[in-house]
């Protein structure tokens, strides 16, 4: 865990026009930068740079966010590698808070792991381009497969020399540990001797989605009984082959900008589409799709077209996985390419302009292209006939987020007709199966929870279940809402001029102005962000810290990062009409009139406080029977209305008796 020492040197250095001005082009306009957005595709820039507010914002497509969320989204880093992204290019040492004893050792484990696969992908690189066997066979190799020098290097490929040990020597005279050597699968011990692994064969290094080598594909390159045509790194520490694609890394910007994953098979089919200028593809390396690969994919687009060989096989493979995407909301497409033919060697065969057109005209739904392919298996066989509906049934049944239930319908009636069966019959068919899986995830939450739904009914319950997974960020919208504009001003205010002087001898800064007042900040109105914000804020203030707003702006949790860089966004609106035109109240916003600021958003929440009372003194009013209790609620009415007089002809701090 990095420090909060070591996270507050980052942010004190971080230079947003630098970072994102290393990613994409700005030109300097006014008090502000401008770009073309590199999330969308523009040929006007709309996307600017605020150095003062340290945020971007795109008015073309909408996003916005602050230098590490721009880490986050370009470079799909997470928070913790953002950090450290950053902490190197300040060149801050990084101080980890103290763990225990098998963390820190998971933790050493992986980055010795990390260094040894470094060391092993600069050295294969090396033996290929400045070795005579190298040349010779393993870079013969991939110039006949049309790779150029460029697309070699691109990929950081590779190839180890058909000796019993030079690579395992070289790590050795290096220090190495031959137990990590061991668990990355570069060396094993044969004989009670040290040898290579990949020896005579050429190297596909894999690298995760920051560029790290997490492990290796090897190809051979002579015809073998005995050995496999590719070996492939063990599963250790930071290679699980189960959440890895081959050429993530290179492929994420493309994916990201054309909204679109292609997915192929092997590594070389990677490598040519790329070389040919389709550079958003990956692939599964040969296996089944898994869940963690489609969320993975899912991080980038929710369009996933995939591109496998025409024949048998290549069908087969192509509905490996299908349910499983599916259900992770995926928009899922199948292009078969020609029989005896991969992606690697038809983009080469027919260009890239015709294999786009290809692509683009082939396209299949998958589920409707699984039905047409069983339907072709199962022939006039009806047994195998009923099967298929099941399985088709059970297949539509996956797609149970509220957001697509048009296209389950959609399903329904495209699949009955192309069945030639009754269409209400397959809706109670998919219902079964949506009812089983509802009462499975029902089984499974009572087993971990076993009293926190007991008094829901099925139908609450498979409503829950049907919104598991969808997006909904009512935290946004609820914090957003008008009857909350001067919560938000709130925030904003204690973020720009929390620290700042308030020129009151019994409140030195405006947080501790702010802090004082007569006014129970949990009762603000459906502002849960808020009170979050201001939770933690105080935490910091009674410490006898003030945070600024950096440390909110670049905070860990996603939620709060994401509501302060719109608070910080926002344009310096005037409270509301009503603030004006009902109350008189002049309102004037800016760094220059913080102070004016704050006593008028303070004002306001106190004064709606005080017409809150004034309701309900009113309501007890009425109902009090005995005189006595009837004089002390016109008494506190007449103070009550005194103070809302005041506070309405802007006469500063409120004292409440």
């Amino acid at each position: 865990m990095i420090s909060q020492q070591t996270i507050q040197q980052i942010l004190s250095r971080i230079d947003i026009v630098e970072i994102v001005g290393s990613f994409v082009k700005l030109k300097k306009r006014g008090a502000n930068y401008l770009g073309n957005c590199p999330f969308h595709n523009e040929k006007s820039p709309s996307f600017t740079v605020s150095p003062s507010k340290e945020i971007y914002k795109c008015f073309g497509c909408g996003v916005s966010g602050n230098t590490i969320t721009f880490l986050m989204e370009h470079e799909k880093y997470s928070y913790v590698e953002a950090l450290k992204w950053l902490a190197q290019k300040y060149n801050v040492e990084i101080e980890e808070k103290e763990v225990s004893a098998e963390v820190r050792a998971q933790l050493q484990l992986a980055d010795s792991l990390f260094i040894i696969n470094n060391f092993a992908r600069e050295y294969f690189t090396k033996a290929l381009f400045e070795t005579e066997e190298g040349r010779n066979v393993g870079l013969s190799y991939f110039e006949e497969r049309g790779f150029s020098e460029e697309t070699i290097r691109k990929f950081q490929l590779g190839y180890c020399a058909n000796e019993k040990d030079t690579f395992a020597k070289a790590a050795l005279a290096k220090g190495y540990n031959l137990e990590y050597l061991q668990k990355t699968g570069l060396v094993s011990i044969r004989y009670e001797q040290p040898v290579d692994n990949y020896r005579g064969r050429v190297i596909f290094p894999i690298h995760n989605q920051s560029g790290k080598v997490l492990g290796f594909g090897a190809r051979i390159l002579v015809k073998s009984d005995k050995a496999p045509k590719y070996i492939n790194s063990p599963e250790n520490d930071i290679y699980v082959k189960h959440k890895v694609l081959y050429g993530t890394y290179f492929a994420r910007h493309s994916i990201d900008k054309l909204n679109e994953c292609l997915l192929v098979e092997g590594y070389t089919d990677v490598v040519s589409l790329h070389q040919a200028g389709i550079e958003n593809v990956v692939a599964s390396s040969g296996t089944s799709l898994t869940q963690d690969q489609l969320r993975l994919i899912k991080k980038y687009t929710k369009n996933l077209t995939i591109l496998y060989d025409g024949d048998a096989a290549g069908i087969k493979a192509a509905l490996r996985g299908l349910d499983m995407a599916i259900e992770e909301g995926l928009n899922v497409k199948v292009v078969l390419i020609p029989d005896k033919e991969d992606p690697d060697s038809y983009v080469q065969k027919i260009g890239a302009a015709a294999f786009r057109e290809f692509v683009a005209n082939n396209k299949q739904d998958f589920i409707l292209f699984k039905l047409q392919v069983s339907m072709q298996d199962a022939g006039t066989d009806s047994v195998r006939k009923s099967q298929l509906v099941n399985d088709i049934a059970e297949t539509i049944a996956r797609i149970d987020k509220l957001e697509d239930f048009t296209k389950q319908q959609d399903y329904i009636r495209q699949c009955s007709q192309l069945l030639k069966i009754d269409e209400q019959g397959m809706v109670n068919l998919v219902n079964k199966y949506i009812r089983e899986r509802l009462q499975k995830r029902e089984q499974q939450f009572t087993q971990t929870q076993p009293a926190a739904n007991d008094d829901l009914s099925p139908e609450a319950l498979a409503a829950m279940a049907a919104m598991e997974g969808a997006e909904m960020d009512t935290a946004t919208e609820d914090f957003f809402n008008t009857d909350d504009k001067h919560e938000k001003e709130l925030v904003k205010i204690l973020l720009r001029f929390g620290d700042k002087t308030f020129n009151d001898e019994n409140h030195p800064t405006v947080a501790d102005y702010i802090f004082h007042l007569p006014y129970d900040f949990e009762s603000l109105a459906n502002g849960e962000m808020v009170k979050r914000i201001l939770r933690e804020y105080k935490t910091f203030y009674d410490d006898g810290n003030l945070p600024d707003k950096k440390w909110f702006l670049y905070h860990q949790d996603p939620d709060i990062s994401k509501q302060v860089t719109l608070i910080l966004e926002d344009k310096e609106a005037e409270l509301s009409h009503n603030w004006v035109d009902k109350f008189e109240i002049k309102t004037v916003f800016g760094d220059n009139a913080y102070l004016r600021d704050t006593i008028s958003t303070t004002n306001y929440l106190i004064l709606r406080k005080i017409k809150k009372m004034i309701d309900e003194n009113q309501e007890e009013m009425q109902s009090a029977t005995e005189v006595e209790a009837q004089i002390a609620c016109m008494t506190l009415h007449q103070h009550l209305k005194k103070l809302e007089k005041e506070l309405t002809n802007g006469l500063g701090t409120v004292i409440f008796r």
